[in-house]
């Protein structure tokens, strides 16, 4: 059986980062080669265990595929977009606005 998925490849330091979404499985590398094959060989076994244990149905349906007989069909994508939202409040920020300090000179934090 054949399956394809979407990768997407980063960098955290010197080591390459391969995800493929639909699975949500990841591995790395030296080289962008590298992290490539070695997610294939990720997804591989992840799907292999999965058939293993009973689950590769459940697994690729709720990752979106369809199957029919040996054929494997991954989700269609619709859209793509690239979204930006601000960062969380920090502990610190959210202590010195949220604190009412008892006593004047006393910080709660």
């Amino acid at each position: 059986m054949e399956i394809q998925f979407t990768t997407r490849i980063f960098k955290e330091g010197r080591t390459y980062v391969a995800h493929a979404l639909e699975l949500d499985v990841s591995s790395c590398g030296g080289t962008k080669e590298k992290a490539l094959k070695n997610l294939k060989e990720a997804a591989r076994l992840f799907l292999e265990e999965a058939g293993k244990m009973g689950t590769l149905d459940q697994i690729l349906e709720e990752a979106g595929y369809t199957r029919t007989r040996q054929k494997v069909a991954g989700p269609k994508f619709i859209s793509r977009s690239l979204l930006r939202t601000s960062r969380p409040l920090t502990r610190s920020a959210i202590w010195s606005t949220c604190a009412t300090p008892s006593k004047p000179g006393r910080d709660l934090r």
